[in-house]
């Protein structure tokens, strides 16, 4: 993995100011390329606190008041300073990489998260947009049921082959990479190229990049599945809707099936803002689409090297761990 910044410089970045997307309507004309394009080109930040869903005890609170937000901030602060005081402790096999049990670091520190330490600029208690709620809408019982099956078969059978670890475990897809992109515990980053017929996106984790012709080509044949699915784009006005289907179910993106499709919206809101919205429809998994947004901050700096040794090196050391606790066990028989 990589890393920007160290804790102290994470910390002083909560007092920044953080610029909110505003409405559609109300921007001002966006930069543009040499062809009259809207300029979606450079390096942006998707990171945040929000998060996906709205915490059951907002119900219908759509939007923090600036206290409220400035109080959620000082508490991922309070958290982060709390973790730096924390004394020594060795790793244990097993655990999460990122946090303990009891909330403490996990196999990284703090010096590699990056979650950042402020909440979208628009103050909204989630990153979900619809249902109005703020929260995933309800499963359907294919779904429900393909998740737990999936859940029973991690908790059964977590190690039997390389085939029983995640494509995020082996280093394939990073799991804030998408699509759809969404932040998580870091590399919250990704870089826009474009030419008037294609748009190129690389997000900093595992460094996948999509090639998005916008040239109007025909959809591929379904049965062509791919990691990342295929990607097809349009210019809507000022902005870049892309359409996505053809994806492998074995990535296992929030339990979906094979038969999703995204719909991502990218719209310059002004020099320093690039609205990221995306929906996802997937009638075998959730009983409605749904959409989230996140406004992505303009980054000068490049993208730094995302190195995954997980999948690259640790494999043997995890499936010969697994080995010798079924040894252990049968020994114990």
């Amino acid at each position: 993995m990589s890393h920007r910044t160290t804790a102290v410089s994470i910390a002083a970045c909560l007092f920044a100011v953080v610029v909110g997307a505003a409405p559609a309507g109300a921007q001002d004309d966006p930069p543009r390329t040499a062809w009259g394009a809207p300029d979606l080109g450079g390096v942006w930040d998707f990171r945040s606190i929000t998060p996906m869903q709205r915490p059951e005890a907002l119900a219908d609170q759509e939007f923090l008041t600036e206290e409220g937000a400035a109080a959620l901030e000082q508490r991922a602060l309070d958290r982060l300073n709390d973790f730096l005081n924390l004394p020594a402790q060795r790793t244990e096999a097993g655990t999460n990489v990122d946090r303990r049990p009891d909330g403490g670091n996990g196999s990284y520190n703090h010096t590699w998260l990056d979650q950042g330490l402020q909440a979208v600029g628009t103050r909204r208690t989630s990153l979900i947009v619809d249902p109005p709620n703020g929260r995933y809408p309800a499963m359907t019982p294919e779904g429900g049921e393909r998740a737990a099956a999936r859940a029973a078969h991690r908790r059964a059978q977590p190690a039997d082959s390389w085939l029983d670890f995640s494509t995020y475990d082996r280093c394939i897809l990073g799991f804030n990479a998408g699509p759809p992109m969404n932040p998580s515990a870091y590399n919250n980053n990704m870089q826009v190229f474009q030419t008037p017929d294609h748009v190129a996106i690389m997000t900093e984790m595992v460094h996948t990049v999509r090639i998005v012709p916008l040239d109007g080509r025909p959809a591929l044949d379904p049965g062509f599945l791919q990691w990342s699915g295929a990607s097809r784009g349009r210019w809507e006005g000022d902005t870049l809707v892309i359409e996505t289907a053809n994806f492998d179910p074995r990535r296992q993106w929030r339990s979906t099936s094979g038969s999703m499709r995204l719909t991502e919206r990218l719209t310059r809101v002004d020099a320093d803002t690039l609205l990221y919205q995306a929906t996802v429809d997937d009638p075998e998994t959730w009983e409605r689409p749904w959409t989230y947004e996140v406004p992505m901050l303009r980054l000068e700096e490049d993208m730094w090297e995302y190195a995954c040794h997980e999948g690259h090196h640790s494999m043997p050391l995890m499936l010969g761990g697994a080995r010798a606790l079924e040894a252990e066990a049968a020994a114990q028989q």
